[in-house]
Order: C-alpha cells, then structure tokens, then sequence
C-alpha cells in the first residue's frame, strides 16, 4: 500500500518537476538527481530557518556533506511532480546536524526514496571542521513536535524498521 503522507510531523516541504535531463538511459530518474534535489530542499529549508548562503559566504562557514545514506523505493519517471520533504532530525550544536529526507510522489502517494545526510559545519576557507557560528546553532535544531515524535519510535531519524549503522 502507498504512503500517501510523510513520515514525521513537522515537515518542510520543497516541490520538484522531473524533466526530460533528469532521465538517465534506463527510463528514470537517475540517482544523482535525488541528491541534488536534496541538496536543494536543505538550501530551501535552511532559508526559511534564517540561513541563507549569503549568510554562509558572510560568516564563512557552511554545513557540508559527511555522510549520506539513501534507499531508493520507486522510480521517479519524466513529468512526475514531486514532494521532497526534509526534517532536522538531530543537531549536537556545536559541530554535526542530520538531517532526514522523504520524497514523495502525489500522485499515486508512493514513497520514492528516504535518506539520512550527516552534516559537518566546515571552514569554507580550509574544507576543515569548526564549530557552528551561533546562528547555526540556534536555527539547525529538531522542532519539538519533532523531537517528541523521535523520541517515541528510536529508528524514526531514518526510517521505520531500517536502523543506520556506524561504518
């Protein structure tokens, strides 16, 4: 049976259209997509928080990619209109945020992927790790709906029934 909502409450939600240039030679969404897909729902999501990349470029630090873990559910297919729903699901506010993400497609309520990114804040002059400016600290932070919902189901900072491994 199709999800037809997303899994957690709380949810910030970006809309993507798949265009003829995100089908790959096997007749779907190609998997590179998805990541820029969330990479722009975490700008989006990060703005309406009070972040900005200006506010990076400013302060010259920025949340980069760690680690990213992704299940991919279904195909995406050309003039699919999708839902990517992101969630901050943890943030030690000092240095590490994740961040949780869900894809959905309207119109048939499927699921098509759900991914878990670890966030580092970096140096943006060096690559290296520094500790979160206090604007980062204080907007990248779990909402509490949020935060009650996680602590009711331990898995549920990725997703039901899947626990994250440390690699």
């Amino acid at each position: 049976m199709p999800d037809s909502t997303f899994d957690l409450p709380a949810v910030f939600v970006h809309r993507v259209a798949v265009t003829a240039a995100d089908i790959d030679d096997y007749g779907h969404v190609n998997n590179s997509v998805y990541l820029r897909w969330l990479d722009a729902t975490a700008w989006a999501h990060a703005a309406s928080l009070g972040v900005s990349l200006q506010d990076c470029l400013t302060l010259r630090r920025g949340m980069i990619v760690w680690r990213s873990q992704m299940h991919y559910l279904a195909p995406a297919l050309a003039g699919d209109a999708l839902e990517v729903g992101t969630w901050i699901v943890r943030s030690d506010g000092r240095l590490r945020v994740d961040r949780r993400f869900q894809v959905l497609r309207p119109a048939d309520g499927r699921t098509l992927l759900r991914g878990l990114v670890h966030y580092v804040c970096a140096d943006l002059d060096n690559g290296r790790p520094r500790r979160m400016p206090p604007v980062f600290a204080e907007r990248y932070r779990p909402v509490p709906e949020l935060v009650a919902t996680l602590a009711e189901e331990p898995h549920a900072s990725f997703a039901p029934g899947v626990e994250p491994r440390e690699g």
